[in-house]
């Protein structure tokens, strides 16, 4: 069932989570080159900003990137969920037809907002391990929870999903949005052509609403 747009996307996820490689930029200057506008949580937020990765292809063309809020996560398993830290991340996903592969091995399908949701879904999973999960295991606890990710994401009407309306540019936009043990993830699409994920943990995402960011060079100082 895996295809070449799948492969692409969790390489890409990885790769952006990681920090390492060609396809993983987390300065400023990353974000700069993108020919997209970037969002972020809108002015009723006033805690802490920060900037994660963006993720581009091997010959540089910026594809998403994530900008965070609050506190940043970090891997604590030790912590209680009540324990962790607050934060909410907003993915900003290029609209992208079907095209093919930069190999020429098959092709890519059209970025949609189920991109955005595997995207923060499997972004989510990455700031999470199980106390009871001893260390050797995590790995093939994360393969299999970034496994359900990526199906949940692909049936973004199925029962996992609900539907809530935020303010995108002040405007109400229909969100798909699911919760979990780990934090929330909701996903959907903007009147800037752009695709737009977010996930959090300890803030509400009924209270959230977004923005574009008008100079991204703020999330870096």
């Amino acid at each position: 069932m895996e295809t070449t747009s799948r492969a692409g996307t969790r390489d890409a996820a990885s790769s952006a989570k990681a920090g390492g490689g060609a396809a993983a930029l987390r300065t400023v200057e990353g974000y700069l080159l993108a020919p997209f506008p970037w969002y972020g949580l809108d002015d009723a937020f006033t805690g802490p900003r920060w900037l994660m990765q963006v993720g581009a292809t091997a010959d540089g063309t910026v594809r998403h990137g994530a900008t965070g809020h609050g506190e940043e996560p970090s891997i604590r398993p030790e912590a209680p969920v009540a324990d962790r830290e607050r934060f909410a991340v907003v993915v900003t996903v290029a609209t992208s037809p079907e095209r093919g592969s930069g190999d020429g091995t098959g092709h890519l399908d059209a970025t949609t907002a189920s991109s955005a949701a595997w995207l923060a879904g499997s972004a989510l999973l990455a700031f999470t391990w199980p106390p009871q999960l001893d260390h050797s295991l995590r790995d093939n606890w994360l393969e299999q929870q970034t496994e359900a990710a990526f199906e949940l994401a692909d049936d973004l009407d199925g029962p996992e999903w609900t539907t809530l309306s935020l303010p995108v540019d002040a405007e109400p936009t229909p969100f798909h949005y699911r919760e979990s043990e780990f934090g929330w993830v909701l996903a959907g699409s903007t009147h800037r052509g752009v695709h737009l994920g977010a996930y959090g943990r300890g803030m509400s995402a009924y209270g959230l609403g977004f923005s574009v960011i008008e100079d991204i060079r703020t999330y870096a100082s």
